[in-house]
């Protein structure tokens, strides 16, 4: 039996995980075990804060349609409850970019809102 070599497959697997840690702070992006170790801790964050990215956002939307409600006279439970009863299906993040870009069209939704 010939001997088996493992260069070929090795050096491809280590050359895949530095590229991907290209652009990293000193020995992290050319030492292979310093680059394996900071890669995994920041796929770990990744994957959290994929998750974490669309609470923030339902959060910052929510603060947003509060502001506007409060200018309004009113405030985001009462509005999001009279836009359940009126049927009016807009989700929050359209609400909030209306908030924030077309004032007017959110007064007129609120004003519906409140009849």
């Amino acid at each position: 039996m010939a001997k088996i070599k493992h260069s070929v497959a090795t050096r491809k697997r280590k050359k895949k995980l530095l590229k991907e840690a290209k652009g990293y702070w000193g020995d992290h992006s050319t030492q292979y075990q310093q680059a394996k170790r900071v890669l995994m801790h920041a796929l770990r964050y990744a994957y959290r804060d994929r998750r974490n990215k669309k609470r923030e956002f339902r959060a910052l939307w929510i603060a947003r349609i509060n502001a506007a409600c409060r200018e309004v006279g009113t405030t985001y439970s009462v509005f999001m409850s009279g836009l359940k009863k009126s049927k009016i299906n807009l989700d929050r993040k359209i609400l909030a970019d209306l908030a924030v870009r077309d004032n007017n069209a959110f007064k007129k939704i609120a004003e519906a809102v409140k009849k």
